[in-house]
């Protein structure tokens, strides 16, 4: 009986112990997770810094050459503003989609002004720009993966278990609201 005992015991202890393992397995691939969000989140980050330090530049240079678009102008440096003040992905994206929307907008009514699409410094800033936007896109890509995993992770048993005993919650993806969906109209004065 005694023996019997002791081995109840073990097997109990045994599998407390692979319990607990399993728990510790789970929260550690949680935290992964939430790290490269995190890390992707970080990069998004980085390149709307970039574009937003070179948006002075452009509007430098556009600013003798569209005396008629100063509004687009006055409207992009009010959005970089704003993108500063963001600090939650859906302010960030709103603010973010709005100037890739000015800049698109600036880049087509540079068409109006030979002089403009000539300028050197014109060119160079365009370039750098159209591809900070390319890879903007493509990390906002690499987030929403990250963010659509770790979601899908704390949501599914038993991984929504530990996430409720750890108070993980949903992370928001980084989208375009209604507003920045429509089409873009671009008007030559």
């Amino acid at each position: 009986m005694a023996g019997l005992e002791i081995c109840l015991g073990f097997v109990f202890a045994v599998i407390g112990i692979l319990a607990v393992f399993f728990v510790i397995s789970i929260y550690n691939g949680l935290i992964v997770l939430r790290n490269n969000m995190d890390k992707a989140w970080s990069n998004i980050d980085v390149l709307l810094k970039q574009r937003s330090d070179l948006i002075p530049n452009l509007v430098e240079t556009v600013k003798g050459y569209m005396k008629h678009e100063r509004e687009v102008l006055t409207e992009i440096a009010n959005m970089r503003a704003s993108l500063a003040k963001a600090k939650t992905p859906a302010t960030k994206a709103g603010a973010s989609e709005k100037i890739s929307a000015d800049l698109k907008t600036i880049f087509a009514v540079a068409e109006n002004y030979p002089k403009l699409k000539a300028n050197e410094n014109f060119l160079e800033l365009q370039k750098k720009l159209m591809s900070i936007e390319n890879q903007i896109a493509d990390r906002r890509e690499f987030y929403n993966n990250s963010v659509l995993l770790f979601n899908t992770r704390i949501q599914i048993f038993p991984d929504s278990i530990v996430a409720g005993i750890f108070v993980m919650k949903q992370k928001e993806y980084f989208k375009a609201t209604e507003e920045e969906k429509k089409p873009m109209e671009v008007k030559f004065q």
